[in-house]
């Protein structure tokens, strides 16, 4: 199994979005960065779990705790010109972007906040706090995770 942060706007996509879904299961998609998608499509694995992360918002920090529920696919929002994030140049046969699905299993409370992780000294190599970063899809350790546990309480949906 490996751990995983995705990041995303609340105001776009977040926890009150998956809280009103059926199951709480959604299509992680849109996501339009190679290194992100090469991510998605070759290494996010069902059973993986993963960290909610708001990002862009008044307090940006960890929400929730989710599970990948079905492995990378071929993101179908890329073939749908009706969609923000149709790209003409990815074919069902030659897919360009991938997607996820994922199932929200915990709420974090309280939430991790960015200005908490920042100054955490456990998570002096987390690469969510790493200067420039921009990606949307990010590694985690086992250990930052299982620190990152520690530090506030699950609760279970």
């Amino acid at each position: 199994m490996s751990y995983w942060l995705f990041k995303s706007e609340p105001r776009e996509f977040g926890l009150d979005h998956l809280l009103a879904l059926p199951g709480r299961v959604a299509r992680w998609d849109g996501v339009r960065n190679y290194e992100a998608r090469n991510l998605l499509r070759d290494h996010v694995q069902m059973g993986d779990s993963v960290f909610l992360y708001h990002s862009s918002c008044a307090q940006p920090g960890i929400v929730g705790l989710m599970e990948v529920v079905r492995a990378g696919y071929p993101d179908p929002t890329a073939f749908d010109p009706q969609s923000p994030y149709w790209d003409p140049r990815s074919l069902p046969s030659q897919p360009r972007w991938y997607a996820v699905d994922i199932r929200l299993t915990a709420r974090l409370n309280p939430v991790l906040t960015l200005s908490q992780l920042r100054q955490d000294p456990g998570l002096h190599e987390f690469r969510l706090l790493r200067r420039g970063n921009r990606l949307s899809i990010l590694p985690v350790t086992s250990p930052e995770w299982i620190h990152l546990l520690t530090r506030t309480h699950l609760h279970p949906l």
